[in-house]
């Protein structure tokens, strides 16, 4: 490359720094100036909306943005490259979905358009109850408890519910005969003259075996003696 040529290619870098150096100052500017009018916008009172004049995209974006750090909602209606604007309101007046479908379709929201968008409202919601078919109410031929009365009997749920009692026959036996209702001193008494009679009769068994000679009328009468002393006990 010659001298001339990097001549020409410096001026043009010098050109494009300056260009984009020019530009940066541009974006800085309109920032401050939409930071200035967004804090004006947040300290009237008055004032729930502000509508901005129509900007490109790249000045809807600083807006947007500058917006969103305040603290407010923002969006953007219209034809792009056309009419397109930003619109930004205060947290507590934040903009309804039939506010923002108006202003989608390119039409003023109003009090008196909220008025007529929830009157119309109102009488499709009745138009839709009207057109709803009521639905008849159904009478059985017959009543279930006669149908199946041999089954269920004529009381059902909680009237024919009954305490129930063991069949004996069938072998069932009561919870409450299964209690014992001895003393401890009747359940000792009876275990000792258990221990005492198999003792006894270990030592002289009741009808011998081979070897052992025939049984006294005092063994008998022993025997009958313990027996008793158990039923006694028990």
């Amino acid at each position: 490359m010659g001298d001339e040529e990097r001549k020409k290619a410096k001026a043009q870098r010098a050109l494009l720094e300056k260009q984009q150096e020019k530009e940066k100052k541009k974006l800085q500017d309109f920032r401050e100036k939409i930071q200035k009018r967004i804090h004006d916008f947040i300290k009237d009172g008055a004032l729930q909306k502000f509508k901005f004049e129509t900007m490109d995209k790249g000045w809807r974006a600083i807006v947007h943005e500058v917006a969103d750090v305040a603290g407010l909602t923002s969006f953007s209606f219209g034809i792009e490259e056309e009419d397109r604007y930003v619109m930004i309101w205060k947290k507590e007046f934040a903009p309804t979905d039939d506010e923002i479908n108006a202003l989608k379709a390119g039409k003023e929201w109003n009090l008196e358009m909220a008025k007529e968008l929830e009157k119309q409202r109102e009488l499709e919601r009745l138009s839709a109850e009207e057109n709803v078919p009521t639905q008849k109410k159904i009478i059985p031929n017959s009543n279930y408890k006669d149908k199946y009365k041999h089954l269920i009997g004529d009381e059902a749920a909680k009237k024919g519910a009954k305490q129930t009692t063991a069949n004996r026959s069938y072998g069932f036996v009561p919870s409450e005969n299964k209690r014992d209702h001895r003393t401890i001193e009747e359940v000792l008494a009876e275990t000792r003259a258990k221990k005492k009679l198999k003792t006894e009769t270990q030592a002289n068994p009741v009808g011998g075996s081979q070897g052992e000679g025939p049984v006294t009328g005092s063994s008998v009468n022993q025997t009958s003696e313990i027996g008793k002393t158990v039923s006694d006990n028990k």
